[in-house]
């Protein structure tokens, strides 16, 4: 890691803010349209972000982790967040409607294949995509790897992550009552679909705290509320999600099915004291992927922004610009 990245913020470390050169709304079908959107250099190393949640949305600050001189940025909203229509909706809307929205993107925009960018569940739909179209991925960076597996569900909300913050947990626990706190996913699910707004709204807003709160190191405790709507957004898709486990059909299905992937070379950036994705499940990855070299950042979390986490990402797609003719660009 880049001894200076400690000493810099992350936006720092980042390229300048540029705009796109591309907007467009993609009709997806189910009545879904997602905005899709373009940046840097048409002709450059094309690279598509995924982003976290379900349900986060991409951002202008996601747009910076890449040369605009030498990428061609593709970033996207998911089904149901950020500008894609209709908000907040879980109809047709399911991590292999997601998939194949990946691959329509790559077809509308004539790409043959290209670098895929994805961190936290961002990372989950990186592999499952790549597992899926191994032929149109050049290399994965990925960060905060989550594989979906109910191990993992259970550590965030079934009380693991708890342990370590149980002020914050029994604030969150403590909106469902004591007969159904065994399946936190399901309670909240029940009050996030309940179709009383103001209701959804206040544990939408309960369930994004507890995620958001532990995503860095950089801070101790609650950061305040997220806006209404982004919060109902992210939480009815994020609870959606976990409740069908990612629509996998087997715990274990990523690993198990990383021999489709060997040969991609991959990076991936995790964060070593990770809350809200333990460094187990990147360890676990990268011991089946040779191709796959593991990072681990001293004194990082999850957060994309966090200087440790940022510093790594960028010498990533650095590399990769410099391998560009390796990988056939």
């Amino acid at each position: 890691m880049d001894k200076s990245a400690g000493q810099k913020s992350a936006t720092q470390l980042l390229y300048p803010p540029i705009e796109p050169f591309d907007k467009r709304m993609l009709d997806v079908g189910g009545g879904h349209q997602i905005y899709v959107e373009q940046c840097g250099n048409p002709g450059g190393i094309p690279v598509v972000v995924l982003h976290g949640g379900p349900g986060g949305g991409c951002s202008p600050a996601m747009r910076r982790y890449f040369d605009p001189k030498e990428y061609r940025i593709v970033l996207f909203d998911q089904r149901g967040c950020g500008r894609s229509r209709p908000h907040a909706s879980v109809d047709d809307n399911t991590t292999w409607h997601l998939v194949r929205d990946i691959e329509l993107i790559r077809e509308t925009l004539g790409i043959d294949r290209w670098v895929v960018f994805g961190g936290s569940w961002g990372a989950t739909l990186s592999l499952l995509y790549a597992q899926a179209h191994p032929e149109r991925v050049a290399h994965l960076i990925l960060r905060g790897v989550f594989l979906m597996t109910r191990a993992e569900l259970d550590w965030f909300y079934g009380g693991g992550a708890g342990q370590f913050w149980p002020d914050l947990w029994s604030r969150f626990a403590s909106m469902i009552p004591l007969d159904e706190q065994s399946d936190m996913i399901g309670a909240y699910h029940k009050r996030l679909f309940s179709g009383d707004r103001m209701l959804e709204t206040r544990f939408a807003r309960a369930w994004a705290g507890w995620e958001n709160a532990l995503a860095t190191i950089d801070h101790d405790g609650p950061v305040g509320e997220a806006p209404a709507d982004y919060a109902r957004a992210f939480a009815r898709l994020e609870n959606h999600y976990f409740r069908h486990q990612g629509w996998l059909e087997h715990d274990q299905q990523i690993l198990n099915n990383v021999p489709l992937i060997s040969h991609i070379p991959a990076t991936i950036v995790q964060g070593r004291y990770d809350m809200v994705c333990p460094p187990a499940a990147s360890w676990k990855l990268s011991e089946r992927w040779s191709r796959a070299e593991l990072r681990l950042v001293p004194l990082a979390g999850h957060a994309l922004s966090e200087p440790g986490i940022t510093a790594e990402l960028i010498r990533a797609t650095r590399a990769v610009q410099r391998q560009a003719g390796l990988l056939g660009f």
